[in-house]
């Protein structure tokens, strides 16, 4: 199996760790939110990277907001699925493959208005900065069976 690299922030890997040794028990909620792990490949290592994200749901998609906690920047994770949209999600104990995607400028307003209702934070940390957040769905992928 391929290694997956966690972050260098100390407690944010050991958040991870915990999340993964658990199954998600531990560590699927944070500062009252869900929380999953996406698993990105590196657009420039080509590396496995694993960050945990703040998630709402929209049907059977799962909705990510690249905040950065106000960064000028855009974090490495969303870096990475743009260049490679192909991801891994944890969601609680499944693991399962999606597809990423930045949604269209019509779903955009909907799903930022409930991403900032369940962590008000994410608005005070829009107006930091210039650099709009990108809104992400993440679609699991549909497995098909044959015969």
């Amino acid at each position: 199996m391929e290694e997956i690299v966690d972050s260098p922030s100390t407690w944010v890997a050991e958040h991870i760790r915990n999340y993964v040794r658990t199954g998600g028990a531990e560590g699927s909620r944070l500062f009252d939110n869900d929380v999953l792990l996406i698993t990105t490949r590196g657009r420039i290592t080509g590396r496995l990277r694993r960050t945990p994200v703040m998630y709402g749901c929209d049907g059977d998609q799962y909705i990510v907001v690249a905040s950065y906690r106000g960064m000028p920047m855009h974090p490495c994770w969303y870096l990475n699925l743009v260049a490679n949209p192909e991801v891994i999600l944890q969601v609680g104990p499944q693991v399962f493959a999606a597809k990423a995607r930045i949604v269209t400028e019509d779903e955009r307003g909907p799903r930022w208005t409930m991403m900032a209702s369940r962590f008000p934070t994410f608005v005070t940390y829009q107006e930091q900065t210039t650099r709009r957040f990108p809104v992400i769905s993440l679609e699991p992928a549909i497995v098909r069976r044959t015969g």
